[in-house]
């Protein structure tokens, strides 16, 4: 079989940060022999998160790239997500950030996942997007960068749904910040601002819509960062495994920012 070297889009904080994790992880643990070291595991979950290539999957490119079996390949990667999972602000914590910015911009994206079976099949289908999905929500600064990604809900949930869910409302209402958001968030009170809708409108509420508009589109940029980590274009997983996949990107992308206080 012949192999060949590639690249991953990332710089090396973000290794650096994943591999002494795990060096920490296995000394808690007392780990005496892995057929990956720290640093090779980091780089195989890495290329998993940002390339979005798979273990096991036709053809087996990451597990034979790295010698090792698909399973031991599986297994290095669950174990790297979830202790980057861990360490994700919480919606309080991220909150404290977030309450000092001028304005912030929340919108919701769907991440697209293989199709169920059975109850999960309908939850998870998304009829605005004509696939099965899970709904996470996004929250973006004024430079459009990622400040918070929500736990992943069923495709079928509305966006407004999803906010209350995860108390967003409530939280950015609190901290009395002025929030930007589509029409899908109408009715959503607090210090959410969503455009004018109706017929007939008259020229300075069109006005103020297009203003709008332009605020919203800053808060695309983040949910395009979050899409640029490859994994996310369709999970061949189970939807139980967004969540902590989503912290996991989120935490990588705070360190590639040099945003993460840790």
């Amino acid at each position: 079989m012949l192999t060949y070297p590639a690249t991953i889009p990332l710089s090396t904080r973000s290794l650096n940060h994943l591999a002494e994790l795990l060096r920490t992880h296995r000394a808690r643990r007392g780990t005496r022999y892995r057929r990956l070291d720290h640093g090779r595991q980091a780089l195989l979950v890495l290329a998993h998160l940002r390339n979005g290539d798979t273990p096991a999957r036709p053809p087996a490119r990451l597990a034979g790239g790295f010698g090792v079996g698909a399973t031991t390949a599986w297994r290095g990667i669950r174990e790297a997500v979830d202790l980057l999972a861990a360490q994700a602000p919480t919606l309080a914590e991220a909150m404290d950030r977030i309450g000092r910015l001028a304005y912030a911009i929340l919108d919701g994206t769907l991440i697209r996942t293989d199709r169920l079976s059975g109850e999960q099949d309908r939850r998870h289908f998304a009829g605005k997007h004509r696939c099965h999905g899970v709904n996470t929500q996004v929250i973006a600064d004024p430079a459009g960068r990622l400040a918070r990604v929500s736990p992943a809900l069923p495709g079928s949930t509305h966006d407004l749904t999803a906010a209350r869910y995860h108390g967003i409302i409530d939280a950015l209402t609190e901290a009395q910040v002025m929030t930007f958001a589509d029409k899908g968030y109408r009715g959503a009170r607090g210090t959410i601002v969503v455009p004018f809708y109706g017929r007939n409108l008259p020229e300075p509420m069109h006005e103020v819509n297009r203003s709008h508009a332009k605020i919203r589109a800053i808060g695309e940029r983040a949910i395009a960062t979050v899409k640029n980590w490859k994994l996310l274009a369709k999970l061949h997983c189970c939807p139980r495994r967004a969540t902590p996949l989503l912290a996991a990107i989120l935490v990588l992308q705070l360190v590639e920012e040099q945003r993460y206080s840790g």
